[in-house]
């Protein structure tokens, strides 16, 4: 009787290991991730605020979907004109991907969402005008700069 318990809990153990390699799966560095932006950010917002996207295409390792339109994505502002002494461009970053209720942690190259309108003298002394505001629905892409494993 006790070695029946013993197999039956080394064989739920493999069944387990089994289960959860089928699963596993690494999307390459390199990887093109394009997402929609859910919430609205701008060019004058703070550097390291977070903004949530949504994933606007499939992710397919080798024909097989890992993560799936709709999924949701975070990122942080990496560089902005939150600085009145800096004139850096908007620049942000993905951080995470959700899968299954946990973030997974994701490195990306960083994406220039676009630039807002310049004036002759601005443009020679290399400041611009106004405000770059990103509305939900922008559609943003992010190359992966480290492989990840979901």
């Amino acid at each position: 009787m006790r070695k029946t318990k013993i197999i039956a809990v080394i064989l739920g153990i493999c069944v387990c290991v089994a289960a959860s390699s089928m699963t596993a799966a690494t999307i390459p560095a390199g990887t093109t991730l394009t997402v929609s932006s859910v919430s609205q950010f701008s060019s004058q917002g703070a550097v390291g605020k977070t903004f949530e996207a949504k994933l606007a295409q499939d992710v397919s390792i080798n024909g097989r979907v890992v993560l799936k339109a709709g999924t949701k994505a975070f990122g942080k502002i990496a560089t902005s004109r939150s600085n009145p002494r800096k004139n850096d461009p908007l620049t942000v970053e993905l951080t995470s991907v959700s899968l299954n209720g946990r973030n997974v942690p994701v490195k990306t190259n960083a994406f220039q969402p676009g630039s807002p309108h310049m004036t002759g003298r601005q443009a020679q002394y290399g400041h611009t005008a106004g405000t770059l505001v990103i509305n939900p629905g922008t559609l943003m892409q992010f190359q992966l700069l480290q492989p990840v494993t979901l």
